[in-house]
């Protein structure tokens, strides 16, 4: 069956999901990237937006205006552990419950997840025309003088995915185990092929 999470999301909707879980988004996601986190931690400006319960997306999308009204054009996901050094607080001081992004995030930010029961979801790279057949209207925009990329674009969405589970709510984190696992596999294989090259120097 498909897990499709909606927003606003609370913990208990996330206490059973785990890494490698595949899952769906319905309600309000909001892009939020590099300049948006530096604003919020290095500079303690206030977000525009009340994120408690809600899901960001580290993306720059295309974003085309229809009079009043804004068209997503394309939304593909940016890379997460640009945001980093930022996460954790990040989430922290906003209450967020799902971060969407590209590729996986590291250790200070699979504690915040375990700590504040959040999760960190991957949007398959590649599919940035797909995410946005996925916004049903985009609602909002704030902070527009950071250009089309960097603005805090407010988008309701349904069934906005397919997002891999890559940090759960224990804090478990499939990028880190699969390298764990890769490289344990890589050491054999290397020690296997060194004995069918060693005259090669």
């Amino acid at each position: 069956m498909k897990k499709i999470l909606k927003t606003p999301i609370k913990n208990e909707d996330i206490a059973d999901i785990r890494i490698g879980d595949v899952i769906y988004l319905d309600g309000h996601i909001i892009t939020c990237r590099d300049v948006a986190h530096r604003r919020l931690i290095e500079r303690g400006m206030e977000l525009p937006i009340d994120l408690r319960g809600l899901a960001i997306f580290h993306a720059g999308p295309i974003v085309k205006k229809d009079g009043d009204k804004y068209t997503m054009i394309s939304i593909g996901p940016t890379t997460s552990m640009r945001m980093e050094k930022f996460e954790k607080e990040f989430i922290e001081q906003t209450g967020v419950k799902l971060v969407v992004g590209k590729g996986g995030m590291g250790a200070k930010t699979a504690q915040a997840c375990k700590e504040q029961k959040a999760l960190h979801c991957v949007f398959p790279g590649g599919c940035a025309v797909l995410a946005a057949t996925e916004v049903e209207e985009i609602e909002g925009v704030e902070w527009t003088e950071l250009g089309m990329p960097e603005s805090l674009w407010i988008s309701r969405v349904k069934e906005f995915g397919p997002l891999i589970v890559s940090i759960d709510t224990e804090g478990n984190n499939l990028f880190e185990n699969n390298k764990k696992i890769f490289n344990e596999r890589k050491d054999r294989i290397v020690e296997e092929i060194s004995k069918h090259v060693r005259f090669i120097k």
